[in-house]
């Protein structure tokens, strides 16, 4: 979206303080470049890929992956791979783009890959044994601030390696020498590190005795010529040593934390067993930076860096991670508890040019999502993102460093992000074989042709396939045309890959699936196009008003089981535990895990997950974002929770009043007085990234801004009209009855659930409102078309400056009378009247068009038709389409 350009451009252009990695190799090193790609083996022993000279070794360092993950690991081979290869333009293999930085030189390729990065300080930890290593004088041909990292057990060590000679060492001497060189060392260096969570943990003994010292001194030297120092007494005293050195010089620490070494124990590694250390007076003035946020305890650090104000946190995303997805939610999480001001970032890079740049460009890319997300959801502004992306970056690592740096690529073009860089994959990585190309019609059915991913590639992505006109007048009852939709009756339209939402189908091994716009010709939408209808009101809004439409869905759903009744199998509910059931969660754990992770998998934010009051039935919460993309969310959403419900040999429906066939032996199993399914959707409205629904100091009536008053005025006066696109089907309007957590009547009110309409409050707002909800709207509904209707009303409403009419009294016992027959007051009791409101809305029929309304009227026509003729259950098999 246009309002998040500042902020892209402001990620793609940030100048990177690296504030933790390694040195770079020789060309001919030992250590494997394959390692830049996290290539993993097909053997079945786990691999430990923190080994330098394992061939498997990665760059987001994984330790011990078993083989169920290695796909996963093999997909972020491929990504970071064909990354390296657009950078030097070359074909995507690992042998050519050895060969491009081969053909290159070190040097050139460095710089190459460091320019890409924008890279403008580097601290090293030159601690990492690797072969032939580069001196750190090196690395400042690219970097204009190149600092030293002092590991504090090497020194360590070294000084015990030199009783092999023959010294013999007592605590006191070896305490003199270590001193001594930590403080010679220490004008040089820019910090301090341990990886005392490697060894013995993080409950340093702040209490240690010289005695204890001593002993641990004597354990680590009966251990022979190759020193290990591993004794926690021993090591807790030189580390508390070198706290107090780092103090005098003020130096800051950095605490190597989370995975790493195969040896490491987990249980000692919490960040929380800091507290002692913490609390010692003797060391609250030291500066301390948990690197890679302590993980899997990032939740536990970022709570120390809220509360200790000498803790600080590097979110290095060389952290053990698999997919994208899970960098997302930990920055996420990170972000929900630490400081902003106290977030760094490091590479982690180590041996090859490459892994720097990978490491900050995929830094770059969740960083800009999770910003994005942040804005979308009202937790920032865009003026406040900004101020985290250059915190993050660079500005709290030059504070807590000490360090002067200056700018070097101010020059440079960047490197350009994808909006949505989850989905966005224009090149099919090489083990893909199918790819599904996606529409939706005008009953709203997804519809898909599958293309080889060689034609797709080679024609389909750019081209598209053609696609009978007529077939967007399918109906839910048949694949038969309907009679009358004022289609051409002849021509094609082109279904044409909108590449940004190409993504894997999670369930489906080797399998993409992209949404498809429709064009009459190269560059020219089709009249008919759902999502190009989305887009057109979308940008009405924002250029006439400078508005985006946010929106969030509550999706939900039943679960279907097969079962053997008297010989014939017949679908029953999945269970029949009541709302909010704890029971119903644990029956259908394995099937929501599997959903969640999917949907995260795609970038798709989950608010929350319940059972719902219905049996069998769930609810999935979408968190905010815009309507165009939120559209695109919601298609992918039906089809994840559709095609793992399959997968699982269930069948999940999004029927608003599901009903088995008429033969089924438990017409009991969803009661009468079942609410049925809907997709309420909430809605709020953004200017320049910040929440405009919200009561401004000029203008406040009932706790809404004048834009928040008329958008919501408009849908509530056109509501009857929405109708015809967010409750499609004759069955929807089922659902719509008393006392049953759904609407009757024109009419809203706050915080009431049984209304058309209710406006939002959180609490602590003092009644101002954040959002309205709208429960005229269900799962057989074409998401861009729904939206847009949304859309239209809202123009409406904000062009004549609307008034909300007084909110109802949800208790007044007219408003539930049954025998009120004032048709002006209640919402359509059929999608016939729908369609006979909307045909009376001039304001729709201008905006939308009367041939595009009698197109949607006469798929309507052909299901009102059926419904009426076919006896008590006439959309038994429809759910199994919805």
């Amino acid at each position: 979206m246009d309002k998040f350009v500042e902020l892209k451009r402001a990620v793609e252009t940030v100048e990177i303080v690296d504030t933790h990695a390694h040195n770079i190799v020789a060309l001919d090193s030992n250590v494997p470049f394959l390692s830049c790609f996290s290539e993993a083996k097909e053997e079945d022993e786990t691999i430990d890929f923190k080994n330098p000279t394992n061939l498997c070794k990665v760059s987001l360092p994984i330790i011990q992956i078993p083989k169920e993950e290695r796909s996963s690991i093999v997909e972020i081979s491929m990504r970071s791979l064909k990354e390296v290869a657009e950078l030097y333009g070359s074909k995507l293999s690992v042998d050519a783009v050895q060969e491009s930085r081969q053909h290159l030189g070190l040097d050139s390729s460095a710089n190459t890959c460091f320019k890409a990065a924008r890279i403008s300080a580097l601290l090293i930890d030159d601690g990492l044994d690797l072969d032939k290593k580069l001196d750190i004088k090196w690395h400042e041909h690219f970097a204009p601030k190149v600092g030293r990292i002092l590991r504090i057990e090497d020194v360590a060590k070294k000084i015990l390696e030199k009783g092999t000679d023959g010294t013999k060492w007592t605590l006191d001497s070896f305490m003199e020498n270590f001193s001594k060189e930590l403080k010679s060392e220490a004008d040089k260096v820019t910090a301090f590190k341990s990886i005392v969570a490697y060894r013995t943990g993080l409950a340093i003994n702040t209490e240690v005795t010289v005695k204890e010292a001593e002993e641990g001194l004597s354990e680590v030297l009966c251990g022979g010529n190759a020193v290990r120092i591993s004794n926690k007494s021993f090591l807790d005293y030189i580390f508390m040593h070198a706290l107090v050195v780092a103090q005098s010089y003020d130096l800051p620490m950095q605490i190597d934390t989370g995975f790493g070494e195969k040896d490491l124990d987990l249980r000692l590694a919490n960040p929380l067993n800091l507290r002692n250390l913490l609390e010692d007076k003797r060391f609250t003035k030291n500066r301390l930076v948990l690197l890679h946020v302590s993980y899997p305890f990032s939740k536990e650090a970022s709570y120390l860096a809220s509360v200790y104000p000498q803790v600080y946190l590097d979110f290095g995303l060389a952290i053990p991670k698999l997919r994208y997805h899970r960098m997302i939610s930990s920055v996420k999480e990170l972000m929900d508890f630490a400081p902003m001001n106290k977030v760094m970032f490091s590479t982690d890079g180590f041996a090859f040019a490459e892994s720097f740049y990978l490491g900050a460009r995929i830094a770059r890319e969740v960083v800009f999502s999770v910003l994005r997300d942040a804005c979308i959801d009202g937790d920032l502004s865009i003026p406040e993102a900004l101020a985290v992306v250059k915190d993050i970056f660079a500005e709290t690592a030059k504070q807590f460093y000490k360090l002067d740096v200056s700018s070097r690529y101010s020059d440079v073009e960047p490197h350009h992000l994808s909006t949505s860089f989850q989905k966005e994959q224009n090149d099919s990585l090489t083990d893909v074989t199918l790819v599904r190309v996606m529409w939706l019609d005008f009953s709203g059915q997804h519809r898909c042709r599958v293309i080889p991913q060689q034609r797709f590639n080679s024609s389909v992505k750019r081209d598209g396939l053609g696609l009978s006109v007529e077939c967007m007048g399918l109906t839910s009852i048949c694949d038969n045309l309907s009679e009358d939709t004022w289609l051409p009756a002849s021509g094609e339209a082109r279904t044409v890959p909108d590449l940004s939402t190409k993504c894997r189908v999670p369930w489906a091994k080797h399998q993409e699936m992209v949404l498809t716009d429709m064009l009459t010709e190269p560059g020219k939408p089709w009249h008919y196009c759902p999502r190009d209808v989305l887009r057109r009101f979308s940008k009405i809004l924002e250029d006439d008003y400078g508005l985006v439409m946010n929106v969030g869905v509550e999706v939900e759903f039943y679960i279907l089981k097969t079962i053997l009744a008297d010989d014939k199998e017949v679908m029953q509910s999945f269970d029949r535990t009541p709302y909010c059931s704890t029971a119903a969660i644990d029956a259908a754990s394995s099937v929501l895990n599997e959903i969640v992770a999917c949907l995260q998998s795609l970038n798709i934010t989950i608010e929350q997950i319940h059972s719902e009051s219905g049996k069998g039935q769930f609810e999935i919460v979408l968190g905010y974002t815009d309507a165009i993309t939120q559209a695109d969310n919601l298609v992918y959403t039906h089809e994840i929770i559709k095609g793992i419900a399959r997968k699982h040999g269930l069948l999940a429906t999004f029927m608003p009043k599901y009903s088995p066939d008429g033969n089924w032996p438990y017409r009991d199993d969803q009661s009468a007085h079942d609410a049925g399914s809907g997709s309420h959707v909430h809605i709020s409205l953004s200017k320049n990234g910040e929440n405009v629904f919200t009561a401004s100091s000029d203008y406040n009536r009932y706790g809404m801004s004048k834009f928040g008053e008329s958008f919501m005025a408009g849908v509530l006066s056109h509501v009857r009209s929405i109708c015809v696109f967010s409750c499609p089907l004759p069955n929807s309007y089922e659902r719509f009855q008393t006392k049953s957590w759904n609407a009757l009547f024109l009419c809203w009110g706050p915080e009431t659930k049984e209304l058309t309409m209710r406006t939002c409050s959180p609490p602590g707002m003092d009644g101002a409102v954040t959002n309205f909800e709208l429960r005229t709207f269900d799962g057989c509904a074409n998401p861009p078309l729904g939206f847009a209707a949304l859309l239209v009303a809202g123009i409406d409403g904000l062009r004549n400056n609307l008034k909300i009419p007084d909110p109802a009294d949800p208790e007044d016992y007219n408003l539930f009378d049954y025998n009120d027959e004032n048709e002006d007051t209640r919402l359509p009791t059929s999608l016939s009247c729908s369609i006979i409101h909307i045909f009376s809305d001039e304001w729709f029929l201008e905006t939308m068009g009367e041939n595009f309304l009698k197109a949607r009227r006469g798929v309507c026509g052909d299901e009102i038709k059926y419904y009426c003729e076919c006896g008590k259950d006439p959309y038994s098999e429809v759910m199994f389409k919805y």
